[in-house]
């Protein structure tokens, strides 16, 4: 059923990631889980109890849109989604470490780094 403009427009992009509860969460949810290994697909859906002939093709669109790689039977999370995790978790870090003591706004001021600064 076609929806209206403006439904389009008010759809929010701001998770990109699977819906939970797909195969496809369920999937990148478990590779993000243990993404210091690689996995066949069998592997994979005796862990996750997703049916073995769902698990193939969900991967297959995880690596088109470069959320998993392939090499071989093992399939693993993509460097590209473990570095985004990485930022984010360093990112809840630091705003974490301000929660308990808030910076004055002038000593936000001395800390903040001018990006036209250090150009060559």
């Amino acid at each position: 059923m076609p929806i209206s403009a403006d439904q389009f427009d008010s759809i929010d992009e701001t998770d990109d990631g699977p819906t939970p509860g797909t195969n496809a969460h369920e999937i990148l949810s478990f590779l993000e889980a243990h993404a210091a290994e690689a996995f066949t697909q069998s592997e994979i859906a005796e862990a996750t109890g997703i049916n073995k002939g769902s698990v193939g093709p969900t991967l297959s669109r995880l690596r088109d849109s470069g959320r998993v790689d392939h090499k071989g039977i093992y399939w693993r999370v993509s460097d590209h989604v473990r570095s985004l995790d990485s930022a984010a978790g360093h990112a809840d870090n630091v705003a974490a470490s301000y929660e308990d003591e808030p910076m004055a706004y002038d000593d936000w001021q001395e800390h903040a780094v001018d990006p036209r600064e250090d150009r060559e």
